[in-house]
C-alpha cells in the first residue's frame, strides 16, 4: 500500500517510479561545509580499483583479471588507479584525491545483507543497532530548518533514525502540470498534517528544477550538486551505487561500474564550484573480494578493500596503506586481502575533519560498540 507521504512525493516529482540507478539521500544542518558518503553496494574490488601492481602476488594471483599497470594511472612505486578512473585521477593529480587501501569494517563474513547493515549502522556485528551513523550525527552539528532529506524512494539505514528524514525520487517520467500541482496544493491547504508534507516535498521539487532530474551518472551528479551548493540546501548527503557484486565478466563490467562513479564525481565537482573546497566525499563497500581470481572470469566475496576520498579541502594525492602483502601467509583465511585500517575510523577521521568535530565524541557518536583508533594522519588540509 502507498502511504499518504508517499504519494505526495510521486505527485510532487512527476512519478512513483523506482531508481534503478544511484540514490541520494541528504540531511540539512547550518554549516558551509559539505559531506558526502557514496556508498557501493555489492562488495566493490578494492584490489582493482587501488591497485597493487608491485606486489609481486598480484599479478599471479588475478591471472587474466590483473590490471595491465601499463594502462592504468600509476599513483606512486606500488600503487596504481583503475584505467576507468581518469577524472578521479586528475583529482589525485591536484591534490582532491586520497586513497585508502586494505581497509574494512568490523565485518569478517561475506553476507552482503549483514555487511552493509554493519556498514550503515556503524554497528559491531549485524542487526544490533537500529539507526544508522549519519543519522547520529545530525545532533552533533547546528541544525537547520530541515533535519534531513531522502533522495531516494526509501531512506537509506545509514541516515534512518531519531532525526526526521523526509525523501525526493528523481523520475524518468514526465512531471507532474503545473495545474495539478495547485490543485493538490489547494486541496490539502487546510489539512493540518498533509498540508505541511506537500509544502516539503514541494520545497524539494523547486530545489531538484535547475538540474533536471534524470538518473545517469552525470545527471546526478550535477542534481546532487544543485541541492547542496545552495545556501539554503542540504550540507550532508548520501549516494547509492549498485552493481558492485563482480561474479562474472568482472573486466567489462568493473570498468561501466567505474566509469559511471567517475562521471558522477566528476559532475558533482564540477558542479558544485566554489563550494568543492569545503565537500568531502568518502566512497566505501561493505566488504572486498578475493585475492584470486574464481573460474567465471570474476572474484567471490571477499574481505579488504578500499576506500576513496574527494574534495578540495583534500591533503591529496596520497595513498594511505599499511600494505599487508598478497603472499599467501599474510592473506585473510588464505583468500581474502587482510584489512590493516578500520573503515571506522576512516569514516570518523573525514567526518569530524569536515565539520571541525571533537574525533573522539565523533568516533564514540557514530560507532558506539567499538572502540575506533584515531586516524594518525590527518585527513583533510587544516
Amino acid at each position: 500500500m502507498v502511504s499518504r507521504r508517499d504519494f505526495l512525493w510521486c505527485t510532487a516529482a512527476g512519478a512513483g517510479a523506482m531508481l534503478v540507478g544511484p540514490r541520494m539521500a541528504f540531511a540539512t544542518v547550518e554549516s558551509e561545509r559539505r559531506f558526502i558518503f557514496v556508498i557501493q553496494r555489492g562488495a566493490a574490488d578494492g584490489l582493482n580499483i587501488v591497485v597493487p601492481y608491485a606486489d609481486p602476488a598480484y599479478a599471479r594471483l588475478r591471472g587474466a583479471l590483473a590490471i595491465d599497470p601499463s594502462t592504468a594511472f600509476k599513483l606512486d612505486g606500488t600503487f596504481a588507479l583503475h584505467p576507468a578512473l581518469v577524472q578521479s585521477a586528475a583529482m589525485y593529480t591536484a591534490g582532491q584525491a586520497l586513497l585508502v587501501q586494505a581497509v574494512a569494517s568490523p565485518y569478517r563474513d561475506r553476507s552482503h545483507f549483514d555487511g552493509q547493515n554493519v556498514l550503515e549502522t556503524g554497528g559491531a556485528t549485524p542487526y544490533q543497532m537500529k539507526d544508522g551513523w549519519m543519522n547520529r550525527l545530525l545532533p552533533l552539528l547546528p541544525q537547520a530548518r530541515d533535519n534531513a532529506i531522502a533522495f531516494a524512494p526509501t531512506v537509506p539505514l545509514a541516515l534512518r533514525g531519531s532525526a526526521e528524514v523526509t525523501s525526493y525520487a528523481p523520475s524518468a517520467l514526465p512531471a507532474a502540470p503545473d495545474d495539478l500541482l495547485n490543485r493538490v496544493s489547494q486541496l490539502y491547504e487546510q489539512d493540518p498534517q498533509l498540508q505541511a508534507l506537500w509544502r516539503s516535498a514541494m520545497e524539494a521539487r523547486g530545489l531538484a528544477a535547475d538540474a533536471g532530474a534524470r538518473q545517469d551518472p552525470a545527471s546526478l551528479g550535477k542534481l546532487a550538486a544543485s541541492f547542496m551548493s545552495r545556501a539554503d540546501g542540504p550540507r550532508i548527503a548520501m549516494i547509492e551505487t549498485g552493481g558492485w557484486d563482480t561474479h562474472s565478466a568482472q573486466t567489462p563490467r568493473l570498468a561501466a561500474q567505474l566509469k559511471a562513479l567517475d562521471t558522477m564525481l566528476a559532475a558533482l565537482r564540477d558542479g558544485m564550484g566554489p563550494h568543492w573546497n569545503t565537500t568531502t566525499v568518502l566512497v566505501a563497500t561493505e566488504f572486498g573480494r578475493t585475492a584470486a581470481a574464481n573460474g567465471t572470469g570474476g572474484t567471490d566475496h571477499g574481505t579488504g578493500s578500499a576506500a576513496l576520498l574527494f574534495g578540495g579541502a583534500l591533503q591529496g594525492g596520497r595513498v594511505l596503506a599499511d600494505w599487508p602483502g598478497l603472499s599467501s601467509s599474510a592473506l585473510y583465511q588464505s583468500r581474502d586481502l587482510q584489512p590493516t585500517l578500520g573503515l571506522d575510523s576512516v569514516i570518523a577521521a573525514a567526518v569530524a575533519e569536515t565539520f571541525g568535530l571533537d574525533p573522539e565524541l565523533t568516533g564514540r557518536t557514530l560507532f558506539p560498540q567499538t572502540a575506533v583508533p584515531r586516524m594518525r594522519q590527518s585527513l583533510l588540509r587544516t
